[in-house]
């Protein structure tokens, strides 16, 4: 698809997000004192779910650690679960 929303990183606001149709989706993420990424949280309104987005946010984290050279904790739910369909990334996953 060439209409994907391009995912924002906001550093400050330690988070990932998109808009689409009007509606936020994001990725809310903290830095742990040993300089891990913890995902806390990944968030898609219903109107706007069922697009691979939350995926797509959660890919994008972990692409950004990788570049970074820092671990990844998936703390919430769903990295949990996408981590565990990807294991092309299981090397930065840092309990």
């Amino acid at each position: 698809m060439n209409d994907q929303p391009e995912i924002r990183h906001d550093p400050s606001g330690q988070r990932f997000h998109l808009e689409l149709d009007g509606q936020l989706a994001e990725l809310v993420y903290h830095r742990a004192p040993d300089g891990r990424i913890v995902i806390d949280h990944t968030g898609v309104p219903q109107a706007i779910g069922g697009r691979v987005l939350a995926g797509r946010l959660v890919q994008a984290a972990f692409d950004h650690a990788r570049s970074q050279g820092w671990k990844v904790v998936p703390a919430c739910s769903y990295a949990s679960a996408w981590i565990a369909r990807h294991p092309d990334y299981a090397d930065l996953v840092g309990e």
